[in-house]
């Protein structure tokens, strides 16, 4: 009767330890990781197909506008640059390696500014309909970055607010040893001042 007494307590033990658990953050800590982690791949895959646009927008402008060789090296510079740093998901809760992810990407959104604005010198460009669809597709890409950028970091803050607010505090210190992550905030070097455009018309091609 005792062991059978003993089994009995254990069955009951077993599903209130399991709520117990769940109540800790047990299950819903990975989720949420999981959660801010696949938000920042959609952030880094936009990042890229920007950059994947890039070589073909200079490539078309290099056929009106072959003078402005230091907005094209500046570019191309920029995005080589852009394309080196990337943050895996085990960094996101690194600062140093968020700050100079954005930092990069922030000097080749910088660098492109003169390049979308060389049809106001170039009238050629105005009516080539290759540059056009990738300024177009540029574009849009830009608005993807800036939603795949909110998603996020409010998948980020509800990442941190879980694992710093009881109950699941305990799952995540004793289990864990859960992190906060880095939300990601665009910097713009320079922002302060607008950016000089100069087009090289007087240059003999």
């Amino acid at each position: 009767m005792p062991m059978l007494r003993g089994r009995t307590s254990l069955a009951l033990l077993a599903p209130l330890a399991a709520v117990s658990l769940a109540g800790c953050g047990i299950n819903s800590i990975p989720t949420a990781e999981e959660e801010a982690k696949a938000r920042w791949a959609d952030v880094q895959n936009q990042y890229q197909r920007r950059a994947d646009l890039i070589p073909n927008l200079v490539a078309s402008v290099q056929g009106a506008a072959a003078q402005e060789r230091n907005v094209l090296r500046e570019v191309t510079e920029a995005r080589a640059n852009a394309t080196r740093i990337q943050v895996s998901p085990e960094q996101l809760s690194d600062p140093a390696a968020m700050r100079a992810f954005s930092e990069a990407q922030a000097r080749l959104s910088t660098a492109i500014i003169p390049l979308q604005r060389l049809q106001e010198a170039y009238p050629d460009l105005k009516s080539n309909q290759n540059f056009l669809a990738l300024q177009s597709q540029l574009e849009g890409t830009e608005n993807r970055i800036a939603i795949a950028r909110t998603d996020y970091n409010q998948a980020v803050q509800a990442y941190n607010t879980r694992i710093r607010t009881f109950p699941d505090v305990i799952g995540a210190k004793v289990f864990y040893g859960a992190e906060p992550m880095v939300p990601f905030q665009a910097t713009t070097p320079g922002a302060e001042t607008a950016p000089e455009v100069k087009f090289d018309t007087n240059t003999s091609r």
